[in-house]
């Protein structure tokens, strides 16, 4: 028998993130390590009346296709996801890595390659979620690989995560539905405003939210979930931010990430590992160097970093942002085949200005 856990988490999945519904049409893409999650939603699609395609992969694939693909293949856009996404009512990702390191050490050039042969399947993504025609979930399930990168035992972490999904609430679903309330009082009293400032001893930035809609999320995108977000006018980030926590990307650990901004681009980028690879990232295109998502984490269950960026940018007391593309419905018009999170801890001598005044202080609102 399953986990309860599991149970519990499956079903918050399939009935408050994508709300499943007779005939939908859902992509189920995971590992083999995800089995036992896998099966519980398919099982709870069925039950809802929807159906399940099984899009299952072998943790070692984007290692070998990274390092023995020919050019062409790396760049091969996939053709089954790409039919999924352009027409099928859901995805569910859940990621389920048995090494996190394991394309660590790929060529730069080539991990740029295969972004841009997956970018069509982003911006379809990205373009029917905000039509409200796609319902598109990423999620993860614990495994070994996860437990070790964060510093914990497996059963330690396992119970980490399902803290922070709230899956043991008598009612999972209705919990997030008043963290949807919880959190709309900071996406209301953030909207309408101009100038953003950060202040602290990691960060001195300006931005603007000018037309911009801040976004609360509350598990339909993500879980687990918590935070505020927006996409920044595109030329309005100026400053520079040292990100305290070190920047993953596909397997590959940036630690000292540190960028400077100006007219919303980043014209300098300095790291103490793998300053190439984030140099040549920020270069794959020309959304790649400017801001999509500009974020404050809220979940304050997940109070330390583990290194998978689902968890650790919902980290309460936190920001992010996000080179690359941005989100249609927060207004940005940046695109890109990059969506690349980078997070600094706010909870020491920081706060954020809004339009002059202190909306926030070493780690919560002041409203």
């Amino acid at each position: 028998m399953a986990d309860l856990r599991v149970q519990n988490f499956a079903k918050l999945l399939v009935e408050h993130s994508v709300d499943i519904q007779p005939g939908d049409r859902v992509l189920l893409e995971t590992t083999i390590l995800g089995e036992e999650l896998f099966l519980e939603l398919y099982k709870q699609i069925l039950e809802h009346g929807g159906h399940p395609y099984s899009y299952i992969q072998h943790p070692a694939q984007r290692e070998i296709l990274l390092t023995m693909g020919a050019e062409e293949q790396i760049r091969h856009i996939d053709q089954l996801k790409s039919l999924a996404y352009e027409n099928f009512e859901s995805r569910i990702r859940v990621w389920s890595e048995g090494n996190t390191k394991a394309t660590g050490n790929v060529k730069p050039e080539n991990q740029s390659a295969l972004l841009k042969a997956e970018s069509p399947i982003m911006k379809t993504q990205m373009k029917r979620g905000a039509d409200e025609d796609f319902k598109w979930l990423t999620t993860m399930t614990p495994t070994q690989a996860y437990a070790q990168q964060a510093g914990m035992g497996f059963e330690e972490y396992k119970d980490f995560f399902y803290r922070a999904a709230h899956v043991m609430e008598d009612n999972p679903v209705d919990y997030w539905k008043q963290i949807k309330v919880n959190q709309a009082k900071y996406a209301e009293a953030l909207t309408g405003h101009d100038k953003v400032e950060l202040r602290g001893p990691n960060v001195e930035l300006s931005l603007s939210i000018k037309g911009r809609t801040w976004i609360s999320s509350y598990g339909k995108h993500n879980m687990p979930d918590g935070e505020v977000h927006t996409g920044p006018v595109e030329n309005s980030v100026n400053g520079w931010v040292r990100y305290t926590y070190p920047a993953q990307y596909r397997g590959t650990v940036v630690e000292g990430a540190e960028l400077k901004f100006k007219d919303g681009k980043v014209v300098e980028a300095k790291a103490r590992t793998n300053q190439d690879f984030m140099r040549q990232l920020l270069k794959t295109d020309e959304g790649a160097s400017y801001v999509g998502e500009f974020a404050i984490g809220l979940n304050d269950d997940i109070d330390r970093f583990t290194g998978f960026i689902l968890l650790d940018e919902k980290i309460g007391g936190s920001f992010h942002m996000a080179v690359g593309a941005g989100y249609p419905q927060s207004g940005s018009k940046n695109t890109s085949s990059v969506h690349w999170d980078m997070i600094c801890d706010l909870r020491s001598d920081s706060e954020i200005l809004v339009d002059g005044e202190v909306f926030y202080k070493n780690g919560k609102f002041l409203i």
